[in-house]
């Protein structure tokens, strides 16, 4: 489920993630939280199965300070757990794996592919 416990995993994954990023640009960037939507209806069971797809706010960049959209976009796996109430945490792909995020920091947005 998305929850803080989840929010602080995925910060540390991230950062992991972007630690091993072959993008020069992307090099000594980390992300320092993230903090769920203000409603829980967007981050409902019913509202991740019809849109597989959660908006979520990160504050990453070589500060950890810099607010960015990310989009955390569920996978198969992911939204057969999520629908079961179960956790997610292992949907998110290998720290040493950087395919799975997708950032662009001139417009600050992300986007986090899990499985």
């Amino acid at each position: 489920m998305l929850n803080q416990d989840f929010c602080e995993f995925l910060e540390h994954e991230i950062t992991k993630a972007l630690s091993s990023s072959k993008d020069e640009q992307l090099r000594g960037f980390w992300c320092d939280g993230i903090l769920l939507p203000h409603s829980e209806d967007e981050y409902s069971r019913k509202h991740v199965n019809d849109k597989q797809e959660v908006v979520l706010v990160a504050f990453a960049g070589k500060t950890g300070q810099d607010k960015y959209e990310l989009t955390l976009r569920f996978g198969r796996k992911a939204l057969s757990r999520y629908a079961r109430g179960l956790s997610i945490e292992e949907c998110v792909p290998e720290a040493g794996n950087a395919d799975w995020l997708d950032i662009n920091p001139a417009d600050r947005k992300m986007v986090a592919q899990l499985d």
